[in-house]
């Protein structure tokens, strides 16, 4: 059984810890905290009849699934630039990365409304966005739902009753997308091929210190294989695009170490807290660090 409380939870620390650390906004943290409540739940009202295109154009024969245990909803405004809001090269990425730990089993419901179609098939065709995808001219779906005006909370995965299980866009916030695949993969209840081993940091709180703006912070810390079996890399994510973090082998040995190499380009002086998830064949998966420090202004050179 999903434990939808606890996802909930999971999403307000996430989001408010970044909010928190960046901009001190009082009245944004309670419009999260108020999206996050609202809509953890609820049930998604679809039209009776949504026709699906190739490219906005050509009409496929696609229907929603009904017994399938998740969906990926996106719905898309009219408001603003498309392939800004897509990012159609990062959910190819994505849909390719859950494709693989569901084996093809979740739909994901592209829903666009928008101002101009022509300008909607040009975005799909120089993307090679082939995905079934639903042009809905009378916003119906929005109509029946009332979604966020926020883009970053017009993306939802569902689960098999169309319920919202995660709010949040996962290719605009690596964080939310942890929580898709965490969600996904534990409750899909798909076996890995690898025996579970373990890994191991000597902290998984890292603080950077100082950093100053304009300037990359690189550090590496030694991962261990703690287990009795030799421990694959699944993935590994991080929480903003000013945070890389790469691993110099693909596999480490049990009883072995590797070298991860993290790199955090500061940009706006504050507080700051990121993490780094790493994904592999362990009980309990990701392994999380945590980064945190302080963004100054640079110094100017004597």
């Amino acid at each position: 059984m999903i434990k939808i409380k606890n996802t909930r939870s999971s999403i307000l620390f996430l989001l408010l810890s970044v909010i928190a650390l960046s901009c001190n906004d009082i009245r944004r943290k309670k419009e999260i905290t108020r999206l996050v409540e609202t809509w953890q739940g609820r049930e998604i009202i679809f039209p009776q009849q949504s026709v699906f295109t190739r490219y906005a154009k050509d009409t496929v024969d696609f229907v929603i699934p009904q017994d399938v245990p998740y969906k990926v909803l996106i719905y898309v405004d009219s408001l603003g630039c498309l392939s800004c809001k897509l990012q159609m090269d990062k959910w190819m990425l994505l849909m390719e990365e859950i494709d693989t730990i569901t084996e093809d089993e979740i739909p994901f419901l592209f829903y666009f409304h928008p101002a101009k179609v022509k300008d909607t098939k040009s975005a799909l065709l120089r993307g090679q966005f082939d995905r079934p995808v639903c042009i809905d001219k009378e916003d119906s779906l929005n109509l029946l739902n009332g979604f966020p005006s926020n883009m970053a909370f017009q993306t939802f995965l569902l689960n098999k009753d169309n319920r919202v299980l995660v709010i949040g866009n996962p290719v605009h916030n690596a964080a939310i997308k942890d929580l898709y695949i965490q969600e996904i993969s534990r409750n899909k209840g798909k076996e890995s091929d690898l025996p579970p081993t373990v890994l191991a940091v000597k902290n998984t709180e890292i603080d950077l210190g100082e950093v100053e703006t304009e300037t990359t912070k690189e550090i590496r810390i030694k991962l261990y294989n703690t287990g009795s079996g030799d421990f694959v890399f699944q993935g590994i994510t991080t929480s903003c695009d000013c945070t890389e973090a790469e691993c110099e082998r693909s596999m480490i040995p049990k009883g072995k170490s590797r070298k991860l190499n993290i790199r955090y380009k500061a940009e706006q002086a504050g507080d700051f807290m990121r993490t780094v998830s790493i994904y592999g064949n362990m009980p309990v998966s990701p392994l999380m660090l945590t980064l945190t420090g302080v963004v100054i202004e640079k110094r100017s050179k004597p």
